[in-house]
């Protein structure tokens, strides 16, 4: 009787759990807070032969190296959720950090699926990770002079998971990853289900055309629980954040539906980010920011005021902008010698100064060791050890309070 309780009480849980995730799914971007007039943001056409067609990016110039924004479950086809809900391009213009925003993409997880994505509006090639980690960087390197290596990728809900995947794969690329409300374990338990309803529901997508059965390697390899271990050994530092789905300052509409989804999306996803950090810190893992408040839900308002906080740390870990290395100072040239007057002869040699091919007198003659010389490989009695400079890791820090979106 206890097991059928349970059965029933795990049905019960998971089918909740969907339609949860499938409502949330209609989370999609209503506002249009699209960024103002005068900023410099482009919409690039990006060839990529991996899907075979060219794909929109919205680009904002600001220096060599840049702040990949991945969006959500529902992304369109139109714009980036980044510049629909958010002022990001605001936010990052004259930081000294260029702005990234691939468009497209949606129940993509922004993977290499196996197999051609097949949803009610049609058949895609989804390449995302060749195009984001291959084709993008190499394009944006010969037309708009970006540094190919040396980046930040943030991603909210399904491209939360995602920008820790791809900067785990990818270290050199992204020193800096942000998951917002991501699902940080999808191989376990009932994750690929409920993973598979929303992908349904956002656009008729199978994730085994995706990954494959849950069984198959590939959930693994995109599961950043799984990939700690090597999170912690690339040192990519991380910025990770969940609300509990306790509704707060950003949670305004009226539409019962939509709130109760947002909050119970949040709710179920926070354990897993928790136990995240637990892992992560008991692998050793110590250059992360963990934020969990006491309240937000799965939404917009809550991620971008995340970006709008860990915009210092982006530029600090980035080396971007006040935190740029000083430029080394100029070293004068030496003044040249004032030539000698005509008809002068040239200095004579110092006296004591050995003629050429004489050994001066108390050398050691070519081949001998002085007596006092130390073997090869050891160091001299009177030298000190030259000594490295002990790494400061940057600690996990204490829950920072939701910031309040400027006005616009």
């Amino acid at each position: 009787m206890k097991r059928t309780l349970t059965r029933r009480a795990t049905r019960t849980l998971s089918l909740t759990a969907a339609a949860a995730l499938a409502v949330a799914g209609l989370l999609a971007p209503t506002a249009g807070a699209y960024s103002r007039a005068g900023l410099p943001v482009e919409v690039l056409q990006v060839p990529s032969p991996s899907m075979g067609r060219d794909i929109p990016v919205q680009f904002q110039g600001g220096g060599p190296h840049s702040v990949y924004l991945l969006d959500g479950l529902r992304a369109r086809d139109d714009a980036n959720g980044w510049d629909i809900e958010t002022a990001a391009f605001e936010w990052f213009h004259d930081s000294g950090l260029s702005v990234v925003m691939p468009v497209g993409g949606q129940s993509s997880f922004y993977t290499d699926w196996y197999e051609p994505a097949k949803g009610s509006a049609g058949t895609y090639t989804y390449k995302w990770e060749t195009f984001l980690t291959q084709e993008l960087p190499t394009w944006l390197a010969a037309n708009r002079d970006q540094d190919p290596l040396g980046n930040a990728i943030v991603g909210v809900s399904m491209a939360g998971g995602a920008a820790l995947t791809l900067a785990t794969w990818h270290p050199r690329q992204f020193l800096f990853a942000s998951s917002l409300s991501g699902f940080l374990n999808p191989s376990y338990g009932l994750w690929p289900t409920l993973i598979g309803v929303a992908m349904n529901d956002a656009g008729g997508f199978n994730p085994r055309n995706m990954w494959g059965p849950s069984s198959d390697p590939a959930w693994q390899r995109n599961d950043p629980m799984v990939n700690i271990p090597r999170l912690v050994a690339n040192g990519t530092a991380l910025w990770v954040y969940c609300g509990n789905g306790t509704m707060a300052e950003f949670d305004t509409g009226s539409d019962f539906g939509l709130n109760f989804s947002a909050s119970y999306l949040e709710n179920i996803t926070i354990s897993t980010n928790k136990e995240f950090q637990q892992r992560y810190l008991a692998a050793g893992g110590r250059n992360a920011i963990f934020n969990f408040p006491s309240g937000g839900t799965h939404s917009w308002g809550y991620w971008g005021a995340q970006l709008q906080q860990m915009k210092p740390e982006i530029l600090k870990v980035l080396r971007v902008g006040e935190y740029a290395p000083a430029p080394a100072p100029a070293v004068p040239p030496a003044p040249a010698a004032a030539p000698a007057p005509a008809g002068t002869a040239p200095a004579a040699a110092p006296v004591g100064t050995a003629p050429v091919g004489t050994v001066p007198a108390g050398t050691v003659p070519a081949g001998t060791v002085p007596a006092a010389a130390a073997p090869v490989g050891t160091i001299p009695a009177a030298t000190a050890p030259v000594q490295a400079a002990p790494r400061v890791p940057v600690a996990t820090a204490p829950t920072v309070p939701v910031a309040t979106l400027p006005a616009r």
